[in-house]
């Protein structure tokens, strides 16, 4: 028999709900009770929404109503199990290399990220985000290496793109610091000082400082290996 897969691209929809569940009910147990609690509860409120308040009769009436109550509770179920899928998973990559990069890969259509444009043998690593607020360079490690690090980032960057805003994140739970599960709004709010049509501009630009760069291994973690499985338990599947 083929052994069976844990890579959410290669599996099915039930089997990456079913892998989901079983990861997030180890750091929440509670999971089963809060899905199908909030299915129950806003099932009933959609069945006294329709059964109650929409004309018609009596037959009718019911059919919608246990349509809508099946519509409403699946809805809430699924963003219940989401959201606490979600925070499972953030709690399991909190403190391990790459949990940050990991997390950046949620920003999709209009940014781009790259991993590890510069990183320690102690595994203090800097990532790289283009977007609206221009280039952000996040960093996860030790806070007084990282200074050092991102300081250096930031003239290689200033080199090339002079005219673009740099901002710089520490992704931690220090003073000064982003949470994990505050990362990714964090950047977002970052403000917008860069149109669409600059991207590719500034993109190209920093191609040529990729190039530069010697090929140099990326320190060793969980980052390169498990980035792509917790990136699926970000979503809930």
């Amino acid at each position: 028999m083929a052994k069976e897969t844990t890579e959410p691209d290669k599996m099915g929809r039930v089997q990456q709900f079913r892998e989901t569940y079983r990861m997030t009910k180890k750091s929440d147990p509670a999971i089963g009770l809060w899905v199908w609690g909030s299915f129950a509860v806003i099932g009933a409120l959609g069945f006294f929404v329709f059964y109650v308040l929409l004309p018609g009769s009596g037959v009718l009436s019911l059919v919608l109503a246990i349509v809508g109550a099946l519509l409403f509770g699946t809805l809430a179920a699924l963003i219940i199990f989401g959201r606490r899928a979600q925070s499972a998973a953030y709690r399991q990559m909190d403190g391990q290399p790459g949990a940050a990069a990991a997390a950046l890969r949620m920003l999709r259509r209009g940014w781009k990220s790259d991993v590890a444009v510069a990183f320690t043998k102690q595994q203090d690593v800097v990532h790289r985000v283009v977007g609206p607020p221009g280039i952000v360079l996040v960093g996860e490690g030790n806070p007084n290496r990282l200074r050092q690090l991102m300081a250096t980032e930031r003239r290689k960057h200033e080199r090339v793109v002079s005219d673009v805003p740099i901002q710089e994140v520490v992704c931690g739970n220090g003073e000064g610091q982003v949470p994990l599960p505050k990362l990714v709004r964090h950047v977002q709010k970052l403000g917008r000082k860069v149109k669409p049509a600059e991207m590719t501009d500034i993109l190209n630009r920093l191609k040529a400082l990729d190039a530069q760069r010697s090929a140099l291994p990326i320190p060793k973690g969980p980052m390169p290996t498990s980035m792509k499985g917790q990136r699926g338990n970000l979503r809930g599947r």
